[in-house]
């Protein structure tokens, strides 16, 4: 692999990472909003955080890859390309995660307050068990979303360490484990959000006039 071809390859790497970190949090804005009943100041307050936090990310990535270049190295008799930066810009790099951190932890604390609400106002309701029952399936979606990212976030944000600053094959394992758990978040439970609510929905629509529970909790 030729320089320039690592470069496009790394390139490719942290800009599809930023991507899909902006659109899983359109999906968990979207989720947010609709717990909150359709509420305009929280949509408004959403959208201008995550702008706020993905321009930050991007802005961050643009200038710690600016000067960026692919080094070809020849280990154990294998061409390998790696990224030649300075260690300013690698931990720059780093701390793209950061913004997406600030804007997930906010996120969570948006979800739970309304799930704690909501199942406040369950004991006053008569259509308490359908309500609780569509809360669970949200919550659930959202919680194990959440402890994933929780996992990704503590093994980006060690990578900040200086203990990790020399590459060792206790380093690369422990930044393996790190892009698996990222690849599960971004291709396997950012989606669910939003399938596990409409599969629900469908099979409530079949079975029973019962789904009328999603009209208080207004999901699009």
């Amino acid at each position: 692999m030729t320089g320039f071809s690592g470069n496009i390859l790394w390139f490719m790497l942290v800009w599809t990472s930023l991507i899909i970190n902006a659109m899983l949090g359109v999906i968990m804005a979207t989720r947010i909003h609709a717990m909150y009943q359709g509420s305009k100041r929280i949509l408004i307050f959403l959208i201008v955080v995550l702008l706020a936090c993905t321009i930050a990310s991007m802005v961050m990535a643009v200038i710690g890859n600016i000067g960026a270049s692919g080094v070809e190295m020849i280990l154990s008799g294998n061409h390998q390309c790696f990224e030649n930066m300075t260690a300013e810009d690698g931990r720059l790099n780093t701390e793209t995660t950061v913004p997406t951190t600030v804007w997930e932890i906010l996120a969570l604390c948006l979800a739970v307050w309304i799930v704690i609400k909501h199942f406040r106002e369950l004991q006053k309701s008569p259509t308490g068990a359908n309500i609780r029952e569509c809360l669970m399936v949200l919550m659930r979606g959202h919680m194990l979303y959440f402890v994933v990212f929780v996992a990704v976030s503590c093994f980006n944000l060690g990578t900040l360490s200086q203990n990790l600053s020399h590459f060792s094959a206790a380093v690369g394992f422990y930044n393996g484990i790190g892009e698996v758990a990222q690849a599960m978040q971004m291709f396997v439970l950012g989606p669910r959000l939003i399938l596990n609510i409409r599969e629900y929905h469908a099979q409530r629509v079949e079975s029973s006039d019962e789904a009328t529970c999603f009209t208080t909790i207004d999901f699009p």
